[in-house]
């Protein structure tokens, strides 16, 4: 096996794939990208109903646990990242949400010059195959990333988007457009009603490079450093110890978990955790492991009658059965669903002139024990803190486990965002749309109103929505990790590139940003101009 490269790519995400094709676009570049998983050569990954059966997949799911939390009834949260080719984009719900162009002004305002919305727009439209026909000033057509509708839609997503708009929520076909608030079906990144990972778009089509080279079910135990400049990885391959080196960089991309969980393995992070860690410093880096964030995400869930609603029941069986038929002819039906169809973004009485929370409806029964299946129908309301002010953190412990503490609800702001959040909720899901297929509240229940009594429910089911981000800070202060460039500060040849260097959450889903750092990350290392903005100026579109 060849073991030295130009750059060493550790993690094949949403960033790491993006990166690994724009990089060994070069041929004089040789590039390794190294998977910890498999490969995604799996039906469950490939249709887009499969992705149920990935959040606590032993194959295809790093099934991370927090640490109790606090704040929510000292309860461990399941906390799924993908293990396999494409990363969490293998087993994510397939949204493409940008978030709001004062998320990444936020960035730049936070002293990482070059991160605002006017100078990342260019790079989001690079990657996009936008087959909707949507405002090309915002979006792009030539990239390697479709995003399309969803091939079928349940009718009773249609249903909550009518019931979002007869409370004031106006429709919004593009959560990219001019403005993120309202509600409406969430476009995905499909091809011909198939998941459209990272991989797939972005390595899958240039394996044929002779100077790329992928290796899967790698496992990275540390970083090589010689006089503070990383110089390879440490990895097993098939029971092998091997050393792979890298000429110019290694960087990291292993997410907002696996990257800092690297560098700490390292020596790379604070002096005091490491040293009670019995891990020798190699680099004091006080930020490494910090500022962890993630969306909060409270449930409502309705049992009903109606078997138009994804679910399984004798009256359900004969579409049950035609499924796997009317996918193969027409990809059509139920194995087309991603399961959290619509959705969108609103305000709470909390909010200013931004949305604070998003909802992602399921036209389907989501079990109140936390099962994969339950028998019976339903349907789901699921509400986000979209901008949480918790922080939390993540360490090692002596034994080298990852010790993820979300520090939920350690600001009481977040809870009261999230119970409004859930009065909103149920707003829309009592509004005369849904009277034809109206059933009972098994969560929280009606027996649930007051804000005291919201609270207690959030503390025992709140759950996060999988999007963990910061734990690598890009910035100049002294909690930051990397800077505005993405090199680790202090060492060199060692960058991160992933979204651990997040400062702050945006307002949504993570993957297409992620993809966007990817992009932008390429120029940053092969020192090219950053792309020129082109359309609208920051601040005149996605203003609300």
């Amino acid at each position: 096996m060849k073991t030295d490269f130009d750059y060493v790519i550790v993690g094949a995400g949403s960033s790491g794939c993006v990166l690994a094709n724009r990089l060994s676009a070069d041929p004089s570049i040789n590039v390794c990208l190294i998977e910890a998983g498999g490969h995604d050569n799996s039906q469950r990954i490939q249709t887009p109903a499969g992705t149920i059966t990935l959040y606590k997949s032993k194959k295809y799911s790093w099934n991370f646990l927090s640490a109790p939390q606090q704040n929510l009834a000292g309860r461990t949260l399941h906390t799924p990242r993908g293990k396999a080719l494409g990363g969490s984009s293998s087993m994510n719900s397939m949204i493409y949400i940008r978030g709001h162009a004062s998320d990444y002004d936020r960035w730049a305002q936070a002293g990482c010059p070059g991160w605002d919305w006017q100078s990342v727009l260019p790079y989001f439209k690079k990657s996009e195959n936008n087959r909707l026909g949507q405002d090309p000033r915002l979006h792009g057509t030539a990239g390697e990333l479709n995003v399309e509708a969803a091939r079928d839609p349940n009718p009773v997503s249609q249903l909550f988007v009518h019931a979002a708009e007869r409370l004031g929520l106006r429709r919004n076909d593009d959560f990219n457009g001019e403005r993120l608030e309202g509600c409406g079906i969430y476009n995905l990144t499909q091809k011909a009603a198939r998941r459209l990972s990272s991989y797939r778009a972005f390595v899958a089509p240039v394996l044929e490079r002779p100077n790329l080279t992928v290796i899967t079910d790698c496992t990275v135990h540390s970083l090589v450093l010689e006089q503070h400049t990383a110089t390879g990885v440490r990895v097993e391959v098939e029971g092998s110890q091997q050393t792979l080196r890298a000429r110019r960089e290694v960087i990291l991309c292993a997410g907002a978990l696996g990257s800092p969980q690297l560098l700490l393995a390292s020596g790379i992070g604070p002096a005091r955790e490491l040293q009670a860690a019995g891990i020798a410093v190699e680099h004091d880096l006080p930020g490494v492991g910090k500022n962890l964030q993630d969306h909060l995400d409270g449930l409502i869930t309705v049992r009903s009658k109606c078997p138009l609603t994804l679910g399984f029941s004798l009256g359900a069986l004969p579409s049950l059965l035609a499924a796997p038929l009317r996918y193969l002819l027409a990809r059509k039906g139920w194995l087309t669903t991603n399961y959290v169809e619509a959705g969108g973004f609103a305000r709470t009485p909390l909010a200013d002139a931004l949305p604070d929370v998003q909802l992602h409806f399921v036209p389907g029964y989501r079990s109140h024990r936390g099962r994969l299946f339950e028998w019976g129908h339903g349907y789901a309301l699921h509400t986000c803190v979209l901008r949480p002010k918790s922080i939390g953190a993540l360490h090692l412990d002596r034994d080298g486990k990852l010790i993820i503490d979300f520090n939920f609800l350690s600001d009481p702001a977040d809870a009261k965002v999230l119970i409004e959040g859930l009065k909103l909720a149920r707003r829309i899901l009592a509004a005369p749309q849904f009277d034809s297929i109206r059933g009972e509240e098994i969560l929280p229940g009606k027996a649930v109103q007051s804000d005291e009594q919201l609270l207690a429910y959030v503390r025992d089911y709140a759950a996060t929505v999988f999007h963990p981000v910061g734990t690598c800070k890009m910035g100049v202060d002294t909690m930051s990790v990397v800077g505005p460039d993405l090199k680790v500060h202090g060492l060199q040849g060692l960058r991160v590139v992933d979204a651990s260097i997040m400062p702050t959450l945006i307002s949504g889903n993570t993957n297409a940003p992620c993809i966007m750092i990817g992009e932008k990350a390429a120029d940053l290392i092969l020192l090219r101009p950053p792309l020129a903005a082109t359309g609208a100026r920051s601040g005149e579109l996605l203003t609300s």
